[in-house]
């Protein structure tokens, strides 16, 4: 027998096959997906469908619907059951929206969402009822997929959005459900789908990153006996065709543009036996959109759409980006405007903020939704922090180790912040301080100067800072911003923030202030 197991995983609410910054097309979605799916299950008769998490977040469209539009079904539960789904598993961007929206994708959906290590905190039990889920196919051979969730969610996530939710251990969660599933479920293929990826090199074993608990996948497959397969994500990485320890490992990028595939044979004597074990990544490129399931989200599609061309007002000047490492080695209009804004609406003097990705095209002179959420792509909120200057000179030097040391010839980014993914959303720009960064010098030591209304930083001195709610809990690896006395939430969406802003000025004028600056 041939068991195929099929895998998405950090879609981030990516369905139909376009780029919302201009509408071009683009080799991404569930639409795609979903011709692919169609002619797996043709081949193969006995397959499973998987989501591995982060389904629900993440495009202007799923943007349009948390916050405008929750009175219908969630448009990304509507594809998924058009797909046919087994089961998916809650990623970590689950929880962006709160727990309404994620309730409500929860109950539209016609297949279960797993997490076997999310616990309520009252009954000790799997906060969301089902840890995992068994098939059954032809000649009794039994499937069982559990499901496990990042431990590192409350680091990065809104506390309310996690209320009366422990988040446990994946390697200790895994190591008490997989014998129950062996011996009480009596599954004769073990499945982990784990929203999590790997913190060690596969073939070596080698930490690859810093945080400890956030990609646990390699302690899964070296630590938990009786898996068959480690089904991954949150990395955005492309991982097929190599095992860990015996288990074979998967992961499928993200929004949508490969799908994960392995392939299991097995033979039944007097047990089921694998006796080989296969992956691979299906890529999206050129394939032709699936016209029935984009149809039963057209209509959210074409509100979102509309939302996105809503006229707001003008830029002054210029605040287009033509090289994203010239807006991270130089003060440009737009991170300028984004941190006064983060003043003006906390009331603190001293903000910081990201460009986050290298796709961000800045804002042109005529300004509409659609420009604003292609710049600013996550549905962060603002806090105040209170931190003291040791603090901020630790932050500043971790964003200053974006760069590589300075040798010679172009500036180039350290790939601690490339691998195993992109992570330009963790170098950080500030306004209301002055400072200058030497990334000739090692890491750690790049910060040569660091003024406060003109006078040196002092390492005890408290100062109230702004930022994203992602910094705030120590996201990117900003661990002295954990714990810190917060001063000010303010709950509303930075891109609601921009966009009142330049509804109320009509006029925004792009300029820059030079208050910070790279030498080498």
């Amino acid at each position: 027998m041939k068991l195929v197991i099929l895998e998405t995983s950090d879609v981030h609410g990516s369905i139909f096959p376009i780029s919302y910054a201009d509408n071009a097309p683009k080799d991404v979605g569930m639409g795609k997906i979903s011709s692919l799916v169609q002619k797996q299950r043709a081949e193969n008769p006995y397959t499973l469908l998987i989501d591995n998490g982060d389904m629900i977040q993440g495009t202007p469209l799923l943007y349009y619907y948390s916050r405008f539009d929750t009175r219908r079904p969630n448009p990304m539960a509507v594809i998924a059951n058009q797909l046919n789904y087994d089961c998916a598993v809650f990623g970590n961007h689950e929880f962006n929206f709160g727990r309404a929206v994620l309730d409500h994708a929860v109950a539209s959906s016609n297949f279960p969402w797993l997490s076997a290590n999310i616990i309520n905190q009252s009954t000790g039990k799997p906060y969301f009822g089902q840890p995992y889920i068994v098939k059954t196919f032809p000649q009794g051979l039994r499937v069982a997929v559990l499901g496990l969730t990042t431990k590192y969610v409350p680091n990065w996530e809104k506390a309310e959005h996690l209320k009366g939710m422990r988040f446990e251990d994946p390697v200790e969660t895994a190591n008490h459900w997989v014998p129950l599933l062996k011996d009480q479920e009596h599954a004769d293929v073990v499945i982990l789908s784990y929203h999590g990826g790997f913190g060690r090199d596969l073939q070596t074993g080698r930490p690859i990153e810093e945080l400890k608990g956030e990609n646990q996948a390699y302690q899964i497959c070296r630590d938990v006996p009786g898996i068959d397969v480690l089904l991954t994500g949150h990395q955005h990485r492309q991982i097929s065709g190599q095992t860990v320890n015996g288990v074979i490992v998967l992961q499928p990028g993200c929004n949508g543009t490969y799908l994960g595939k392995v392939t299991l044979e097995l033979e039944h004597q007097q047990r089921w036996t694998i006796t080989k074990k296969t992956s691979e990544l299906i890529p999206v490129r050129g394939v032709e959109a699936d016209q029935k399931a984009l149809q039963r989200v057209e209509d959210y599609e074409k509100d979102a759409q509309d939302w996105l061309d809503r006229p707001l007002g003008k830029i002054e000047g210029d605040m287009s980006i033509q090289d994203p490492m010239e807006v991270r080695t130089q003060d440009h209009p737009l991170i300028e405007f984004i941190n006064r804004l983060q003043m003006k609406g906390s009331g603190a003097d001293i903000s910081s903020t990201a460009l986050f990705n290298n796709e961000s095209p800045g804002l042109p002179e005529n300004v509409t939704m659609r420009d604003i959420v292609a710049n600013y792509i996550y549905p962060n909120t603002l806090r105040v922090l209170r931190i003291t200057g040791k603090d901020m000179k630790e932050a500043l030097e971790r964003s200053a180790s974006y760069f590589t040391r300075y040798t010679g010839g172009p500036i180039k980014v350290s790939t601690d912040f490339t691998n195993p993914k992109p992570q330009h959303y963790n170098y950080d720009m500030w306004e209301g301080i002055e400072y200058i960064i030497d990334i000739s010098r090692p890491v750690g030591n790049r910060l040569v100067k660091l003024d406060y209304h003109g006078t040196p930083v002092l390492p005890d001195h408290p100062y109230d800072v702004v930022m994203n709610n992602y910094r705030s809990v120590g996201g990117g690896d900003y661990t002295m911003f954990r714990n810190k006395p917060v001063i000010k939430d303010i709950p509303i969406d930075v891109t609601e923030l921009i966009a009142n802003e330049i509804l109320e000025k009509k006029v925004i004028k792009a300029e820059v202030n030079h208050n910070w600056k790279l030498i080498y």
